[in-house]
């Protein structure tokens, strides 16, 4: 927010204080003063001068030589490439000597051959922003109005002299989004009074036979509409104190009718708008919301689709204004306006904020909106405006004014106990204390020590409860007063859960071993199951939907946590990088029957695609099944899970029915790991294989965190001897490894598998897997004959159950 220190001053006394000291005092009380700005500071000796004579230059096409006079009889010879200079106009002169925005000095000059002595200034030499200048004046020099004497300083005339405070306001605020706002807050600080603008109308005339007419037909959205009636209407240029007046705060002139809404709107935070009451059919203005097809031409000349349910301004013709947000093309008051209706009206805020936002449409008018005006203010803002039009001598005020109010504000009024002030604050306030404070704001307080009741003004409707007028006292008090204490209570020892603790480990082990944590969001798409191939029954499709989506793509919360691994694989892809291993902790949601919040499961989920990063030793390595199977066994073994085995899968959404597996501990499932599905890598457009795993976090949590026993370093040889299998393919590797360890007895110290073949030599329907075994005693050297009968138990307990034979 933009204050001009010289419009406060309008508002209160603020002699003595200079504008850094009201900076720092307004950010002492939550008004945050981010900078204070002298546009003029830098800039001397520029005049106003009186262009008497332009010429071509002889040398130049696009230069002219004008003759000035900036005060005395002399003339002034300057070399200009101003496209807008003309005999007669009053413009900005800076001397030879003069020093401009920037630092520029001005010297005498030669310009292709003809002397130069000063320069015609445009708005944005003089330090003003572009954006702010009237349109024919954005590439050209600044036109002062023609009655501006000559030969004076500038700065004063166009409001260099003012100094900027720049506010950075808290959303709460919007009370301060005005000069009145302010001058509000800067009165309560140094206890001055505080001098409102007038409003009455003097001397209205009549309306005659034009009627006015306003129906508010959903009074949710709207609900005060005051429309006032100006006649004799004349379009034009608005006064020069008006202009810098709204250059000043960052608004730029348009025309006398524009200027006055916009002023009143930064004067009062009320906004208005003005319609050519001409292009109203009948007079006749309709609040309601927006019907389905409906569209408008806005004031940008840019036709715009309404949503049903957006708020519009409406005559029985169709929509002429955007509520709130912005106007009619249509309806808009141009230099043939003779009448005006202005508009001057509360609309609701979240119902401004969505339909700014749904068309992209940020106004300054929309912003206070959003924020919430002050209701009781909405003649008072029409008043003022037509008064100050009357003023200027650019309308005539009718006696018509329509003020539509279906229900008058309440007052609020609560309950402030000074004890509970005390209590809070630890300051010793009293009942007057309390009073005092709050009356320099504008709010009402009476009783006494056992409580103040406090009217709330309309333009506070950010105070609700007790604590908000708590902060008011506190921040007026002074949080500089408030004394230092320190925290007392009960000291405690912090620690972490177990659940916490482990998902430390995991990220720490997972990140340890290559792979990169990801955080993807909780909301998914519906038709993420169509791409796992989830069937329409499953109990996956069972998720929790969002009230208010930001899309389809994240309408509802996720059941699954890899496919959002999927996405940022493809991301990845897509960028040429073939080469992945990601990880994600996360909560999944599922309905919880009725209750008021979902049910959340803790999970983990690990993708990996391509190939590991080769060494100067060594190559590179697949990201398979094994190689992923692999890091979830050493972590599961990190994390102290035992008697982990894995189950063929072949239901498992998303996975190829031949290359997934279930993964247990003891008979508690945990997850599954496997390829995924070539159906759902192709819904990703993914071209190579990925493997993941998921787990449930939380049944992880119960089955983790068993103790490493230690065991001494044998004393003993051991021996090591190899079997060659012929297995049907039916038969797991896992049942083969179960018998081994069973019949290997206490003396099998390991195992593994470090072969398996298929092919001509081993007949259809079965494989040959090899295993290596390592016998070992702790107490003693293994002889050959104890090695061999555990190997005869083996083989024996193996052909017995499994059908398993000797491969010669």
């Amino acid at each position: 927010m933009r204050v001009s220190y010289n419009w406060l001053r309008e508002f209160i006394d603020l002699d003595g204080v200079a504008p850094h000291e009201l900076a720092e005092r307004l950010t002492m009380v939550g008004l945050a003063a981010e900078g204070v700005n002298e546009p003029g500071k830098d800039i001397k000796n520029v005049y106003t001068g009186k262009i008497l004579n332009v010429e071509p230059h002889p040398n130049a096409d696009k230069l002219v030589i004008c003759q000035v006079i900036t005060g005395g009889e002399e003339r002034v010879q300057i070399v200009t490439g101003a496209p807008n200079v003309s005999e007669g106009l009053v413009v900005p002169v800076a001397v030879v000597g003069a020093k401009l925005a920037g630092g520029l000095t001005i010297k005498r000059a030669k310009l292709r051959g003809v002397e130069s002595r000063g320069m015609l200034c445009s708005g944005q030499e003089l330090g003003l922003d572009p954006s702010t200048m009237p349109e024919e004046q954005a590439t050209g020099i600044m036109i002062l109005p023609g009655d501006t004497p000559v030969g004076v300083d500038v700065k004063p005339l166009i409001g260099l002299d003012d100094v900027i405070l720049e506010l950075e306001l808290t959303p709460n605020r919007g009370d301060c989004l005005s000069i009145l706002g302010v001058a509000r807050e800067v009165a309560a600080i140094l206890n001055r009074p505080l001098k409102l603008p007038p409003a009455a109308v003097i001397n209205p005339l009549p309306a005659g036979g034009e009627p006015v007419r306003v129906d508010i037909q959903d009074p949710e959205l709207c609900r005060r509409y005051v429309a006032r009636l100006l006649k004799n209407v004349r379009v034009g240029p608005s006064p020069a104190w008006l202009q810098h007046r709204l250059r000043a705060v960052g608004v730029r002139p348009i025309s006398n009718v524009v200027d006055v809404t916009n002023y009143v709107m930064m004067e009062l935070g009320q906004p208005m708008h003005a319609f050519d009451y001409h292009k109203l059919q009948d007079g006749h203005v309709m609040v309601r919301r927006a019907v389905s097809g409906e569209t408008i031409v806005s004031l940008d000349n840019v036709e715009r689709k309404l949503a049903p349910g957006m708020l519009v301004i409406t005559d029985p013709s169709g929509p002429v204004a955007v509520a709130g947000v912005m106007g009619g093309f249509d309806s808009e008051v141009t230099e043939n306006t003779t009448a005006v209706l202005l508009e001057s009206a509360y609309f609701n805020p979240v119902s401004i904020r969505k339909t700014a936002r749904d068309l992209a449409l940020h106004s300054e008018s929309s912003s206070r909106f959003e924020h919430g005006i002050d209701i009781t203010g909405c003649l008072r803002a029409a008043d003022r405006a037509a008064g100050l039009l009357a003023e200027m001598g650019a309308a005539e005020v009718a006696d018509l004014v329509v003020d539509n109010y279906p229900a008058p504000a309440v007052e609020k009024t609560i309950l402030v106990r000074p004890e509970r002030v005390r209590h809070v604050l630890d300051v010793e306030l009293g009942p007057a204390d309390i009073t005092g404070l709050l009356t320099g704001l504008q709010f009402e307080a009476r009783g006494d020590e056992k409580g103040l009741l406090v009217t709330v003004p309309g333009h506070r409707s950010d105070i609700t409860i007790e604590e908000d007028l708590l902060e008011e006292i506190a921040r007026l008090h002074g949080y500089n007063r408030v004394p230092d204490t320190l925290p007392t209570g009960a000291i405690t020892t912090g620690s972490m859960t177990h659940h916490q603790l482990l998902a430390r480990q995991v990220r720490n082990f997972l990140s340890r071993v290559g792979f990169y944590e990801v955080m993807t969001y909780s909301f998914t798409t519906p038709g993420v199951f169509d791409r796992l191939g989830v069937d329409a029954g499953h109990l996956l499709r069972d998720t929790v939907p969002l009230q208010n989506p930001l899309s389809e793509e994240q309408s509802v919360m996720r059941t699954l946590l890899f496919p959002g691994l999927l996405d940022v694989l493809q991301r990845n892809v897509n960028r040429r990088n073939m080469d992945a291993a990601i990880f994600e902790m996360g909560r999944l949601f599922f309905p919880s029957g009725g209750a008021p919040l979902p049910r959340e499961v803790n999970a983990l989920a690990v993708a990996v695609t391509g190939k590991t990063p080769a060494g100067w030793n060594s190559g590179s390595v697949e990201m398979d099944f094994y190689f992923l199977k692999g890091a979830l066994g050493a972590l599961l073994e990190n994390v102290g899970v035992n008697h982990v085995s894995y189950r063929p899968a072949s239901q498992e959404p998303g996975f190829h029915p031949g290359r997934a597996a279930t993964i247990y501990a003891g008979e508690q499932k945990l997850g599954v790991i496997g390829e995924l599905h070539p159906d759902v890598l192709d819904a990703y457009n993914l071209k190579q294989r990925i493997t993941v795993f998921e787990f449930n976090f939380d049944l992880l949590a119960e089955v983790a965190g068993n103790p490493v026993v230690y065991k001494p370093l044998p004393k003993f040889p051991g021996t090591d001897r190899d079997l060659a299998l012929l297995v049907r393919v039916d038969v797991p590797a896992s049942r083969l490894v179960e018998v081994i360890r069973r019949e290997g007895g206490n003396i099998l110290r390991d195992l593994r598998v470090f072969d398996v073949y298929r092919g001509e030599q081993v007949a259809e329907g079965y494989r040959s897997i090899a295993f290596s075994l390592q016998f070992q005693a702790a107490d003693r050297t293994l002889t050959d004959e104890e090695v061999s009968r555990q190997i005869s138990a083996i083989t024996g307990a193996l052909e017995k159950e499994l059908g398993v034979a000797l491969r010669e």
